[in-house]
């Protein structure tokens, strides 16, 4: 299938259209908020340590059964069993939020994404969102600061669905609730192992990858999909507007 035949265009967030920047004082900030908001009087970097490992053992495992938990359930059953579960509840989306800014660090949108995904829902290409999160609500949130919420016909996050890339299903899952058969599907994603086997084994029409180039395996990348761009405005290149 050409890419004048698709019809939904599903994206990945984290280095697709978004990226992070590890500023050390961001990132400082981040693990003692966080620290403060579990009520702990360890150091907030120990704390900090002691939360990755319990993260690091989750998120293997999560790899190995592609399911996710909800946010409350992550924070309750993984995180931070050892508070009290109501307290937890209540605050686990902060505690994702300053998690996330202590992991990962300020979240910066990719300087061509909003004018790409408007030029291509005005090109009458339905889009959607098809990611890995431990975060219920933070990627909405985003679509909406940014005035792209209205662009979105669809947001598919695992925490929500408990489903998991590369599992075929979650790819499924979001073609039935667009309304778009797989082979009518493109994905735009940068992991050239999970975002290239879920697509490939749920059948999607088109697989896109977006390259940084410090990061190599460019002929592996190539091969692996049907085009592979640098930047988000190159999709503009690929799909004419919808007649």
């Amino acid at each position: 299938m050409s890419a004048s035949d698709i019809q939904t265009i599903f994206f990945d967030i984290g280095s697709t259209l978004r990226v992070t920047d590890k500023d050390p004082a961001f990132l400082a900030e981040g693990r003692r908020a966080l620290a403060a908001l579990a009520k702990s009087d360890e150091d907030p970097q120990a704390f900090y340590d002691k939360l990755k490992a319990r993260y690091d053992v989750y998120r293997e495992a999560s790899k190995i059964d592609l399911l996710d938990y909800p946010e409350i359930e992550f924070w309750q059953q993984i995180m931070l069993p050892d508070v009290e579960p109501e307290y937890v509840a209540a605050h686990a989306q902060e505690l994702t939020t300053l998690w996330r800014d202590g992991t990962n660090g300020k979240r910066l949108t990719r300087f061509d994404t909003v004018e790409t995904v408007k030029e291509l829902y005005c090109r009458s290409y339905k889009l959607g969102v098809i990611a890995n999160t431990i975060t219920e609500t933070e990627i909405t949130n985003w679509m909406i600061e940014e005035g792209i919420s209205h662009c979105f016909t669809t947001t598919i996050l695992s925490a929500k669905v408990r489903l998991r890339k590369p599992d075929p299903a979650i790819y499924h899952l979001a073609c039935r609730c667009c309304g778009t058969p797989e082979a009518g599907c493109a994905y735009v994603g940068d992991n050239i192992d999970r975002d290239v086997e879920g697509t490939r084994a749920a059948g999607f029409g088109c697989m896109i990858l977006i390259h940084d180039p410090q990061k190599g395996r460019v002929e592996e990348k190539r091969k692996a999909c049907d085009y592979l761009i640098e930047n988000l405005g190159e999709l503009l290149d690929i799909f004419p507007a919808r007649t």
